[in-house]
C-alpha cells in the first residue's frame, strides 16, 4: 500500500470514528451540562473536519504532475494541513472562552455513569486510531498523517482528564471540570499552532534541514573529479525536495565527460528518500590557476 492509499484509509477511519464519538459526546455532554464533555465533543467536531481535510488533501496530492503543475500536486498536503491547524485554533479559542466563563460562574453539572462510559469508549477508540495511524505513518514523512496521529494521541490524553473531572464530581468537586475545559483548549491551540508553523514553513519554501544537507555533501565528497561546488539550493515539492547545485570540474575534460559526471551525481542524489529531483549544473575550472595560488 503506497503513502497516498495509507493516508486515504487513515482519513476514512478518522471520519467514521469521530462522527461516532461526536454523537455520543454531544448528547451526553449537553444532557449533563459537563463543560469538559462539551469541549471534548467540540474537539471531535474539529477532528471530523481534520479527517475530511486529510482525505481531500491526500486525493489532490496524489495526482501526478501535468502541464499546469510540472512539479506535481504534493504541496496540497501542506495547504490542507494549514486548514486543519486554523480550524483547531478557532475551536480552541471558543472553548477557552466558554471554559473560563464556566469556571467564573461556578457551573455545576449532573453526574451520570454515561459520562464515564463515553470517556472510556472514546479512549479505546482514539487509542486504537492512534496506534493504527502511527503504523501507517511510519517512515512516510506525511504531515497529514502526522497531524492525524498527534490528534488521536492528544484526544486520549484530553479524554483521560475529562474522565477524572467526571469522577471528581462524585465528591462535589466541580471546578476541575472548567479547568479541564481550559486545559483542553490550550492543548488544541498548541497542537494547531505547531501544525500551522510546519505547513507555513514548507509553503514558504523553507530549505532542507542541515542533517539532510550533510548527506548530500557526503555524496559530493565521493567524487574526486569535483574540485569544488557552490549554490546548493533546496526547495520543497510536496514532502520531498528539489535539489539544485553547481559543481566545478577540470576544464580540460570534454563536454561529454564533464556532463557524464553531473549525470552520475544526479542519479546518486535522486536515490535519497527526501529528493524529488536533483539538478546539477557543471562548470569548468582551470586547475593550474588553483594550484598556483
Amino acid at each position: 500500500m503506497d503513502r497516498y492509499a495509507k493516508t486515504k484509509l487513515a482519513g476514512i477511519l478518522g471520519i467514521v470514528g469521530n462522527i461516532f464519538l461526536l454523537i455520543i459526546k454531544g448528547i451526553i455532554g449537553f444532557i449533563t451540562n459537563s463543560q469538559a464533555m462539551i469541549a471534548d465533543a467540540a474537539n471531535s467536531a474539529g477532528d471530523i473536519f481534520a479527517s475530511l481535510m486529510t482525505f481531500i488533501g491526500n486525493k489532490i496530492a496524489s495526482e501526478p504532475k501535468d502541464e499546469t503543475h510540472n512539479m506535481g500536486h504534493g504541496k496540497a498536503e501542506y495547504i490542507f494541513s494549514m486548514f486543519i491547524s486554523i480550524s483547531m485554533i478557532v475551536i480552541a479559542l471558543k472553548l477557552l472562552f466558554d471554559s473560563v466563563m464556566s469556571l467564573i460562574n461556578q457551573n455545576a453539572f449532573e453526574f451520570s455513569w454515561f459520562l464515564v462510559i463515553v470517556c472510556i469508549v472514546t479512549i479505546v477508540v482514539k487509542l486504537s486510531l492512534y496506534l493504527y495511524t502511527s503504523k501507517l505513518a511510519k517512515g512516510l514523512g506525511n504531515l497529514l498523517l502526522e497531524a492525524n496521529k498527534k490528534d488521536h494521541r492528544n484526544d486520549c490524553i484530553i479524554t483521560t482528564f475529562t474522565l477524572i473531572s467526571v469522577l471528581l464530581s462524585l465528591v462535589n468537586i466541580y471546578w476541575f471540570d472548567g479547568v479541564v475545559g481550559i486545559g483542553i483548549s490550550i492543548w488544541i491551540f498548541y497542537t494547531g499552532l505547531k501544525i500551522f508553523i510546519e505547513s507555513f514553513n514548507v509553503l514558504m519554501d523553507k530549505s532542507l534541514d542541515e542533517e539532510s544537507k550533510k548527506e548530500i555533501i557526503e555524496i559530493l565528497n565521493k567524487y574526486p573529479e569535483i574540485k569544488k561546488y557552490n549554490h546548493l539550493n533546496t526547495s520543497p515539492v510536496g514532502y520531498k525536495y528539489l535539489i539544485s547545485i553547481t559543481i566545478f570540474v577540470d576544464g580540460n575534460l570534454s563536454t561529454y565527460e564533464s556532463h557524464e559526471i553531473a549525470d552520475k551525481l544526479e542519479n546518486d542524489l535522486d536515490k535519497l528518500d527526501f529528493v524529488y529531483l536533483a539538478i546539477v549544473h557543471v562548470n569548468p575550472i582551470n586547475l593550474e590557476n588553483i594550484e598556483n595560488k
